[in-house]
């Protein structure tokens, strides 16, 4: 029987700053997601926090969409944003749109990754929690696992893998979708999804099988709604081994730090640091994404794998931070600070209609 597994995230409010979320805060959303894994609306609830996001990962047999699974993760999202006030956290329930749920969470604020899978006898799954990082973060290490056999063995050993994927793009601006098969049409791919900042890769389609295995949180709707567009904490699905790559040939991009938009005030590039949940709580500038593996059985998540705790990953954290540290120095300057059309928060409006009469032509 298919079950669908759902990775929903919001902000809901900050501990000291943007960086970390408080447990009371954490505690709230896993007690209120417990009667709705008790009454069987949900297989298993975990939640996690990545920087100041909480996650949810939703086991579930309702499908894609499903208005019970919304329900239950938006009461345990509004009851976490209640204690966040309470606590009068940083910037409480801001990615909760008031009055907005109507039986779905599209559109209402969070953001939602959703994959419904048939179990294999052994099903290994790796959630990905993104923080300070705009949707687009991801289309660089899925290209690098799906399409690149450097990276991915597998696409040239395993006859599994050897018919390639099929990469499914959403254009953020026009609100459009197109679907490239790799390896034929891997230029084209790279042509379009090196733009982060408008093309996303919203799926991952293994063609020998046609089954799903990837799918992210990137929402067209969402991402073209308002500035808060730049920095949108990213989330993803990916399904791991035999027909698909492996744990390691999925987490070997992150040992190569990239940068993405929505660092400082979602308003700056930064690089991306994998961290272990310990250290998922960010104060200095380099923004977090943490990798974890789950052995779902039955529909049950179990106990996670924390991916990147592993000392594999020290040195692209050095390496992150020494990048960070080289942007950091260029100030206000891009390429530091984000193109005017992908800052988040930014003065420069009320500066320009400030100074508007005291251009000239020239």
């Amino acid at each position: 029987m298919p079950q669908t597994l759902s990775v929903i995230k919001a902000g809901v409010g900050g501990f000291v700053g943007g960086g970390a979320v408080h447990p009371e805060v954490i505690e709230a959303v896993r007690a209120r997601l417990a009667p709705a894994v008790s009454a069987g609306v949900l297989l298993d609830a975990q939640a996690y926090a990545c920087g100041d996001t909480l996650f949810l990962v939703l086991s579930h047999e309702h499908g894609e969409g499903a208005e019970p699974v919304h329900r239950a993760a938006w009461d345990a999202l509004t009851a976490a944003a209640t204690v966040a006030e309470r606590l009068h956290q940083h910037g409480p329930a801001r990615d909760l749109l008031p009055d907005a749920f109507t039986g779905n969470l599209r559109g209402a604020g969070p953001g939602v990754a959703e994959l419904e899978f048939v179990e294999r006898p052994s099903e290994p799954v790796v959630v990905l929690l993104g923080d300070g990082a705009a949707n687009g973060a991801f289309n660089l290490p899925l290209a690098r696992t799906f399409a690149d056999p450097f990276t991915t063995p597998g696409l040239v050993l395993a006859e599994s893998l050897h018919e390639g994927f099929s990469f499914e793009v959403h254009d953020t601006v026009l609100a459009k979708k197109i679907m490239f098969n790799t390896p034929e049409e891997t230029y084209d791919l790279l042509a379009f999804i090196g733009l982060t900042e408008r093309y996303v890769v919203k799926r991952v389609i293994a063609r020998a099988t046609g089954e799903v295995v990837v799918a992210t949180s990137s929402d067209p709707v969402a991402l073209g709604s308002g500035p808060s567009a730049g920095r949108n904490d990213p989330t993803a699905i990916v399904r791991c081994h035999g027909a698909f790559p492996t744990v390691a040939e999925l987490t070997g991009p992150y040992a190569t730090p990239q940068l993405v938009d929505g660092a400082l005030r979602g308003s700056h590039v930064g690089a991306w640091l994998p961290a272990g949940l310990t250290e998922a709580a960010a104060v200095a500038d380099e923004r977090r994404v943490v990798a974890l593996g789950f052995q779902v059985a039955d529909g049950r998540l179990g106990t996670p794998r924390d991916l990147f705790a592993d000392a594999a990953f020290d040195a692209a954290r050095a390496e992150a931070r020494a990048l960070t540290a080289a942007l950091r120095r260029h100030g206000p300057f891009t390429p530091h600070r984000l193109p005017m059309d992908s800052v988040e928060v930014t003065s420069l409006p009320a500066a320009a209609a400030k100074l508007a009469n005291r251009w000239s032509p020239l």
